[in-house]
């Protein structure tokens, strides 16, 4: 299938780690121009590079997420280059395992910034240009805890969540104008951020890793942990015209794991 994303160029955030790093590789070999953009500048050289190396179009940014007022100057950076965004995928960290309660006001809102008001602020920014063009895709991934929230990861559950809300309603007021805004969230992907929660599992529990592994392994119907691949494949389709009717939707990649309908 030709997913027709020649001549479109993707911003892609997170795009050093494991899901981002997926989602940039993918868009660019259906043939977008991909900016890859990450805290971590050396992380996004590398993978913009091995997009080049593989005949795909990028370009890297350093790029913190939190820092509001950098926005406008790295999407005019991305102009002087390769134009217009046509596709945003948002796709942030989290903060760490914590239960819900007790957490400072400090930490709240430095999550917030981090993960929420720095997503609506990007896309407010790319936004005008879309509207313009009759064309653009809004794509953020958060996480399975937006639908069954995860133990001990209360702040991200909490906070991913309102990006839901969030994508919800900008589907509604930004529909007629040709874009579509969906929401992406992956299962048990095999990622660092995934082995990392299984290690603090295991150490929270004093409980061998492989046994923690094996036990949320049985929990997943295909019987394994997804593959970012998988993942990069399918916000690739929502990011192409051919995904042109589905909006305002939240898309699982899991494996089958949330057991809520």
């Amino acid at each position: 299938m030709d997913l027709q994303l020649n001549n479109k160029t993707a911003l892609v955030f997170g795009a050093a780690g494991g899901l981002g790093s997926a989602m940039a590789k993918t868009l660019a070999s259906e043939g977008a121009s991909v900016v890859v953009a990450d805290i971590d500048g050396e992380g996004a050289d590398s993978v913009a590079a091995t997009i080049r190396a593989a005949g795909g179009q990028a370009m890297s940014l350093q790029w913190d997420l939190s820092d509001i007022a950098t926005i406008t100057s790295k999407v005019e950076e991305i102009g002087s280059t390769f134009g217009h965004v046509d596709i945003l995928v948002n796709n942030t960290g989290g903060p760490p395992p914590t239960p819900v309660s007790g957490q400072s006001s400090d930490e709240w809102l430095k999550y917030f910034n981090m993960m929420v008001r720095s997503v609506i602020a990007v896309t407010d920014a790319v936004l005008p240009s879309m509207r313009q063009r009759k064309w653009g895709r809004i794509i953020t991934s958060t996480s399975s805890g937006v639908v069954a929230p995860i133990p001990n990861l209360g702040m991200s559950n909490s906070l991913r969540l309102a990006l839901v809300g969030w994508s919800k309603t900008l589907a509604r007021e930004v529909g007629r104008d040709g874009i579509t805004t969906n929401i992406v969230l992956p299962g048990r992907i095999g990622t660092g951020r995934i082995n990392f929660l299984d290690e603090q599992k295991a150490k929270r529990e004093n409980r061998p890793l492989q046994d923690v592994i094996q036990e949320s392994i049985s929990t997943i119907p295909v019987g394994r942990y997804g593959d970012p691949q998988e993942y990069g494949d399918t916000v690739a389709f929502l990011a192409s015209p051919r995904a042109s009717y589905i909006t305002g939707s939240v898309i699982r990649v899991d494996g089958g794991l949330i057991s809520s309908i």
